[in-house]
Protein backbone atom coordinates (compact mmCIF):
# COMPACT_ATOMS: atom_id res chain seq x y z
CA UNK A 1 0.00 0.00 0.00
CA UNK A 2 1.70 3.44 -1.10
CA UNK A 3 1.98 6.12 1.61
CA UNK A 4 -0.36 8.46 0.36
CA UNK A 5 -3.25 5.79 0.83
CA UNK A 6 -2.18 4.98 4.03
CA UNK A 7 -2.45 8.55 5.05
CA UNK A 8 -6.24 8.74 3.25
CA UNK A 9 -7.26 5.43 5.38
CA UNK A 10 -5.35 6.68 8.57
CA UNK A 11 -7.53 10.52 7.76
CA UNK A 12 -10.89 8.39 7.20
CA UNK A 13 -10.19 6.24 10.28
CA UNK A 14 -9.89 9.80 12.46
CA UNK A 15 -12.54 11.20 11.04
CA UNK A 16 -14.81 8.11 11.92
CA UNK A 17 -13.51 7.89 15.34
CA UNK A 18 -14.45 11.99 15.45
CA UNK A 19 -18.10 11.15 13.89
CA UNK A 20 -18.57 8.71 17.15
CA UNK A 21 -17.27 10.98 19.76
CA UNK A 22 -19.46 13.74 18.53
CA UNK A 23 -22.22 11.26 18.72
CA UNK A 24 -21.52 10.31 21.83
CA UNK A 25 -21.18 13.45 23.50
CA UNK A 26 -24.76 14.55 21.78
CA UNK A 27 -26.26 11.59 23.22
CA UNK A 28 -24.71 12.83 27.04
CA UNK A 29 -26.40 15.79 26.74
CA UNK A 30 -29.34 13.74 25.84
CA UNK A 31 -29.23 11.46 28.43
CA UNK A 32 -30.98 13.60 31.02
CA UNK A 33 -34.30 14.75 28.80
CA UNK A 34 -34.17 11.07 27.93
CA UNK A 35 -34.45 9.79 31.32
CA UNK A 36 -37.02 12.72 32.28
CA UNK A 37 -39.01 11.43 29.24
CA UNK A 38 -39.05 7.46 30.06
CA UNK A 39 -39.87 7.90 33.68
CA UNK A 40 -43.15 10.77 33.13
CA UNK A 41 -43.99 9.29 29.55
CA UNK A 42 -42.42 6.09 27.94
CA UNK A 43 -42.86 4.27 31.13
CA UNK A 44 -46.69 5.56 31.92
CA UNK A 45 -47.54 5.00 28.53
CA UNK A 46 -46.30 1.48 28.65
CA UNK A 47 -48.00 0.92 31.91
CA UNK A 48 -51.31 2.12 30.90
CA UNK A 49 -51.49 -0.01 28.06
CA UNK A 50 -51.05 -2.96 29.81
CA UNK A 51 -53.23 -2.46 32.51
CA UNK A 52 -56.28 -1.71 28.87
CA UNK A 53 -55.79 -5.26 28.77
CA UNK A 54 -56.47 -6.19 32.47
CA UNK A 55 -59.24 -6.54 34.80
CA UNK A 56 -57.66 -4.84 37.93
CA UNK A 57 -58.63 -4.72 41.84
CA UNK A 58 -59.85 -1.93 43.08
CA UNK A 59 -56.01 -1.21 44.66
CA UNK A 60 -55.37 -1.21 40.77
CA UNK A 61 -53.78 -4.28 40.90
CA UNK A 62 -53.85 -6.91 37.62
CA UNK A 63 -56.85 -9.43 38.01
CA UNK A 64 -56.91 -10.87 34.83
CA UNK A 65 -56.06 -10.59 30.92
CA UNK A 66 -59.11 -10.02 29.05
CA UNK A 67 -56.93 -8.83 25.65
CA UNK A 68 -59.60 -6.29 23.62
CA UNK A 69 -62.70 -7.17 25.80
CA UNK A 70 -62.14 -3.40 27.28
CA UNK A 71 -62.02 -1.16 24.01
CA UNK A 72 -65.16 -3.29 22.17
CA UNK A 73 -67.43 -2.08 25.59
CA UNK A 74 -66.21 1.05 24.89
CA UNK A 75 -66.93 1.38 21.25
CA UNK A 76 -70.27 -0.23 21.68
CA UNK A 77 -70.70 2.41 25.02
CA UNK A 78 -73.61 4.96 24.58
CA UNK A 79 -71.72 6.17 27.41
CA UNK A 80 -68.29 6.74 26.02
CA UNK A 81 -69.68 7.98 22.30
CA UNK A 82 -71.68 10.44 24.00
CA UNK A 83 -68.57 11.70 25.79
CA UNK A 84 -66.39 11.36 22.26
CA UNK A 85 -69.67 13.63 21.19
CA UNK A 86 -69.36 15.78 23.52
CA UNK A 87 -65.68 16.54 23.48
CA UNK A 88 -65.42 17.29 19.71
CA UNK A 89 -68.32 19.17 19.76
CA UNK A 90 -66.25 21.18 23.00
CA UNK A 91 -63.16 21.66 20.79
CA UNK A 92 -65.59 23.20 18.18
CA UNK A 93 -66.80 26.14 20.10
CA UNK A 94 -63.91 26.43 21.76
CA UNK A 95 -61.01 26.27 19.08
CA UNK A 96 -62.12 28.45 16.45
CA UNK A 97 -63.64 30.89 19.10
CA UNK A 98 -60.18 31.14 20.99
CA UNK A 99 -58.15 32.19 17.23
CA UNK A 100 -61.31 34.25 16.15
CA UNK A 101 -61.30 36.74 19.47
CA UNK A 102 -57.26 36.54 20.23
CA UNK A 103 -56.68 37.60 16.72
CA UNK A 104 -58.15 41.22 16.55
CA UNK A 105 -57.18 41.69 20.20
CA UNK A 106 -53.72 40.99 19.37
CA UNK A 107 -53.57 43.28 16.33
CA UNK A 108 -54.98 45.63 18.50
CA UNK A 109 -52.41 45.25 21.23
CA UNK A 110 -49.89 45.86 18.20
CA UNK A 111 -50.98 49.16 17.38
CA UNK A 112 -48.04 51.48 18.78
CA UNK A 113 -50.05 53.84 20.55
CA UNK A 114 -49.29 55.43 23.94
CA UNK A 115 -50.36 52.92 26.87
CA UNK A 116 -50.19 49.81 24.65
CA UNK A 117 -48.23 47.93 27.65
CA UNK A 118 -50.86 48.35 29.94
CA UNK A 119 -53.65 46.97 27.66
CA UNK A 120 -51.00 43.80 26.33
CA UNK A 121 -50.70 42.79 30.00
CA UNK A 122 -54.83 43.07 30.54
CA UNK A 123 -55.20 40.71 27.70
CA UNK A 124 -52.24 38.59 28.77
CA UNK A 125 -52.96 37.86 32.55
CA UNK A 126 -54.86 35.43 32.13
CA UNK A 127 -51.86 33.07 31.31
CA UNK A 128 -51.35 33.52 35.23
CA UNK A 129 -54.52 32.31 36.26
CA UNK A 130 -55.35 28.37 37.18
CA UNK A 131 -57.78 26.48 35.42
CA UNK A 132 -59.74 26.02 39.41
CA UNK A 133 -59.17 29.97 39.79
CA UNK A 134 -61.09 30.19 36.46
CA UNK A 135 -63.67 28.10 36.82
CA UNK A 136 -64.64 29.42 40.47
CA UNK A 137 -64.58 33.16 38.89
CA UNK A 138 -67.18 32.01 36.79
CA UNK A 139 -69.03 30.02 39.12
CA UNK A 140 -69.92 33.07 40.62
CA UNK A 141 -71.04 35.03 37.30
CA UNK A 142 -72.80 32.00 36.33
CA UNK A 143 -75.07 31.44 39.57
CA UNK A 144 -78.44 31.83 38.99
CA UNK A 145 -79.58 33.94 41.70
CA UNK A 146 -77.21 36.19 42.46
CA UNK A 147 -75.09 35.97 39.06
CA UNK A 148 -73.65 39.10 36.89
CA UNK A 149 -75.01 37.37 33.67
CA UNK A 150 -78.56 36.91 35.11
CA UNK A 151 -78.44 40.16 36.84
CA UNK A 152 -77.91 41.69 33.11
CA UNK A 153 -80.05 39.56 31.34
CA UNK A 154 -82.88 40.79 33.90
CA UNK A 155 -81.62 44.65 33.30
CA UNK A 156 -82.36 43.99 29.55
CA UNK A 157 -85.87 42.05 30.38
CA UNK A 158 -84.59 38.79 29.62
CA UNK A 159 -85.14 35.16 31.04
CA UNK A 160 -83.02 33.75 33.62
CA UNK A 161 -80.71 31.28 31.93
CA UNK A 162 -79.48 28.05 34.03
CA UNK A 163 -75.65 28.58 32.54
CA UNK A 164 -74.86 24.96 34.54
CA UNK A 165 -78.23 23.15 35.20
CA UNK A 166 -79.48 23.80 31.80
CA UNK A 167 -78.51 21.04 28.93
CA UNK A 168 -78.85 23.57 26.49
CA UNK A 169 -76.46 26.22 28.12
CA UNK A 170 -73.63 24.02 29.89
CA UNK A 171 -71.18 22.79 27.92
CA UNK A 172 -71.12 27.03 25.93
CA UNK A 173 -71.11 27.61 29.73
CA UNK A 174 -67.95 25.38 30.20
CA UNK A 175 -66.33 26.41 26.89
CA UNK A 176 -66.62 29.97 27.32
CA UNK A 177 -64.47 29.46 30.61
CA UNK A 178 -62.05 27.67 28.66
CA UNK A 179 -62.02 30.14 25.87
CA UNK A 180 -61.48 32.89 28.65
CA UNK A 181 -58.69 31.18 30.14
CA UNK A 182 -56.65 30.02 27.00
CA UNK A 183 -57.43 33.94 25.10
CA UNK A 184 -54.38 35.34 27.34
CA UNK A 185 -52.01 32.52 25.12
CA UNK A 186 -53.48 32.88 22.36
CA UNK A 187 -52.81 36.47 22.14
CA UNK A 188 -49.29 36.50 23.47
CA UNK A 189 -48.33 34.16 20.52
CA UNK A 190 -50.38 35.95 17.67
CA UNK A 191 -48.83 39.56 18.89
CA UNK A 192 -45.33 37.51 18.52
CA UNK A 193 -46.14 36.82 15.51
CA UNK A 194 -47.41 40.08 14.16
CA UNK A 195 -44.45 42.07 15.36
CA UNK A 196 -42.45 39.48 13.24
CA UNK A 197 -44.09 40.75 9.66
CA UNK A 198 -41.83 42.61 8.18
CA UNK A 199 -43.07 45.90 7.50
CA UNK A 200 -40.90 46.60 3.87
CA UNK A 201 -44.03 44.05 2.34
CA UNK A 202 -46.96 46.09 4.04
CA UNK A 203 -45.10 49.24 2.59
CA UNK A 204 -44.75 47.67 -0.77
CA UNK A 205 -48.32 46.09 -0.74
CA UNK A 206 -49.80 49.64 0.30
CA UNK A 207 -47.67 50.93 -2.52
CA UNK A 208 -48.80 48.91 -5.02
CA UNK A 209 -52.67 49.84 -3.85
CA UNK A 210 -53.40 47.62 -1.55
CA UNK A 211 -56.29 48.28 0.76
CA UNK A 212 -56.28 47.66 4.43
CA UNK A 213 -58.34 44.33 3.81
CA UNK A 214 -55.99 43.42 0.76
CA UNK A 215 -52.88 44.13 2.69
CA UNK A 216 -54.50 41.67 5.90
CA UNK A 217 -55.21 39.11 3.59
CA UNK A 218 -52.29 38.68 1.20
CA UNK A 219 -49.84 40.03 3.36
CA UNK A 220 -50.32 39.68 7.41
CA UNK A 221 -52.34 36.21 7.24
CA UNK A 222 -49.70 34.65 5.45
CA UNK A 223 -46.88 35.97 7.39
CA UNK A 224 -48.33 34.83 10.48
CA UNK A 225 -49.84 31.25 9.10
CA UNK A 226 -47.58 29.16 11.29
CA UNK A 227 -48.46 31.09 14.46
CA UNK A 228 -52.19 30.71 13.60
CA UNK A 229 -51.60 26.91 12.52
CA UNK A 230 -49.53 26.40 15.95
CA UNK A 231 -52.28 27.97 17.78
CA UNK A 232 -54.94 25.60 16.57
CA UNK A 233 -52.76 22.81 17.47
CA UNK A 234 -52.05 23.56 20.39
CA UNK A 235 -55.68 24.21 21.66
CA UNK A 236 -57.03 21.45 19.86
CA UNK A 237 -54.73 19.46 22.23
CA UNK A 238 -55.72 21.00 25.32
CA UNK A 239 -59.38 20.83 24.75
CA UNK A 240 -59.46 17.24 24.23
CA UNK A 241 -57.57 17.17 27.87
CA UNK A 242 -59.84 19.59 29.67
CA UNK A 243 -61.09 18.73 33.01
CA UNK A 244 -60.56 20.97 35.96
CA UNK A 245 -63.74 23.28 35.02
CA UNK A 246 -66.00 20.50 34.13
CA UNK A 247 -64.96 18.83 36.95
CA UNK A 248 -65.67 22.34 39.48
CA UNK A 249 -68.61 23.58 37.74
CA UNK A 250 -70.86 20.65 36.51
CA UNK A 251 -69.28 17.78 37.28
CA UNK A 252 -70.11 16.27 33.82
CA UNK A 253 -73.90 16.91 34.06
CA UNK A 254 -76.50 18.21 33.63
CA UNK A 255 -77.47 14.67 32.32
CA UNK A 256 -74.35 13.83 30.69
CA UNK A 257 -74.59 16.96 28.48
CA UNK A 258 -70.68 18.05 29.72
CA UNK A 259 -69.37 14.83 30.22
CA UNK A 260 -65.98 15.01 27.91
CA UNK A 261 -63.45 11.76 27.39
CA UNK A 262 -60.63 12.75 30.48
CA UNK A 263 -63.78 13.17 32.98
CA UNK A 264 -65.37 10.10 32.38
CA UNK A 265 -61.90 8.40 32.73
CA UNK A 266 -61.55 10.26 35.90
CA UNK A 267 -64.77 8.87 36.74
CA UNK A 268 -64.45 5.46 35.75
CA UNK A 269 -61.01 5.20 36.98
CA UNK A 270 -61.01 7.04 40.88
CA UNK A 271 -64.96 6.73 41.28
CA UNK A 272 -66.03 3.38 40.33
CA UNK A 273 -62.46 1.57 40.53
CA UNK A 274 -62.16 -0.01 36.92
CA UNK A 275 -58.78 0.89 36.26
CA UNK A 276 -58.38 -1.54 33.18
CA UNK A 277 -61.51 0.48 31.60
CA UNK A 278 -60.32 3.75 32.28
CA UNK A 279 -57.05 2.91 31.08
CA UNK A 280 -58.82 1.64 27.51
CA UNK A 281 -60.41 5.15 27.35
CA UNK A 282 -57.24 6.95 28.05
CA UNK A 283 -55.64 4.71 25.11
CA UNK A 284 -58.32 5.96 22.98
CA UNK A 285 -58.29 9.28 23.99
CA UNK A 286 -54.69 9.12 22.64
CA UNK A 287 -55.04 7.83 19.55
CA UNK A 288 -58.07 10.03 18.56
CA UNK A 289 -55.40 13.05 19.77
CA UNK A 290 -53.04 11.48 17.13
CA UNK A 291 -55.42 11.11 14.42
CA UNK A 292 -56.27 14.94 14.85
CA UNK A 293 -53.34 16.32 15.18
CA UNK A 294 -52.09 13.74 11.90
CA UNK A 295 -55.28 15.54 10.21
CA UNK A 296 -54.36 18.75 10.67
CA UNK A 297 -51.12 18.66 9.62
CA UNK A 298 -52.53 16.93 6.11
CA UNK A 299 -55.15 19.59 5.83
CA UNK A 300 -53.69 22.75 7.31
CA UNK A 301 -49.76 22.83 6.84
CA UNK A 302 -49.71 23.01 3.36
CA UNK A 303 -51.19 26.33 3.35
CA UNK A 304 -48.29 27.63 5.93
CA UNK A 305 -45.97 30.08 4.72
CA UNK A 306 -42.89 29.31 5.99
CA UNK A 307 -40.49 32.40 5.56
Amino acid sequence: MSVGAQAARGRAGASAGGSWRGLLHALAYLVPSLAVFCVFVFYPLVRNLQLSVYDTSQLGALVGFVGAAHYARLLTSPEFLNSLRVTLVFALYTVPAGIVLGLPLAMLANRRIRGIAVYRTAYSFTIAVSIAAAALIFEWLFDPNVGVFNYLLSLAHGPRVGWLTDPRWALPSIAAVTVWKDLGFDVVVLLAALQGVPDELVEAARIDGAGQWAVFRHVVIPAISPALFFVGVIATLGVLQSFGQVNILTRGGPVGSTDVIVYSIYRNAFVNFVFGYAAAQAMLLFVIMLALTALQFLVFEHRVTYQ
